[in-house]
């Protein structure tokens, strides 16, 4: 049993990126297919498939985005940014700036899970969840 899916789920990418895996299998939750339709909105993944399962909770198979000349993996750095431990909330005009713009950081605001620039066109504040690039 873990305490932090969203850590678990992190890492599950992380770890078969750097394998070199093409597909990737997560336990479903509600925050996760969020996440991960932001990472596909955003380029970082290929694909993905939302699946159920015997037991209700569901599965999400990932499909990897590679660079098809260097094989490197489109997602460079993924990491976990408050977590329950130690909750980052931050307000809409202090919101982070990852690598001056080039990567996301995902923000979970009031209406709803989005990327830092949405978050700062729409002026609104939340936790920061993860930092991606």
């Amino acid at each position: 049993m873990y305490t932090d899916p969203i850590a678990d789920y992190l890492t599950r990418i992380r770890n078969a990126a750097k394998a070199n895996h093409r597909i990737v299998e997560v336990p479903a939750s509600n925050l996760k297919k969020d996440i991960t339709k932001i990472l596909f909105d955003k380029g970082f993944i290929s694909n993905y498939k939302f699946e159920d399962t015997d037991n209700k909770q569901g599965l999400i198979k990932i499909a990897l985005k590679y660079n098809p000349v260097t094989k490197m993996s489109a997602i460079n750095t993924i990491r976990r940014v408050s977590r329950p431990g130690l909750r980052k909330y931050v307000k809409a005009d202090s919101l982070p700036r990852v690598i001056n713009g080039l990567g996301i950081a995902i923000v979970s605001t009031s209406r709803g899970l989005m990327t830092d620039k949405e978050a700062r066109r729409l002026k609104v504040g939340g936790e920061v969840i993860a930092f991606v690039y």
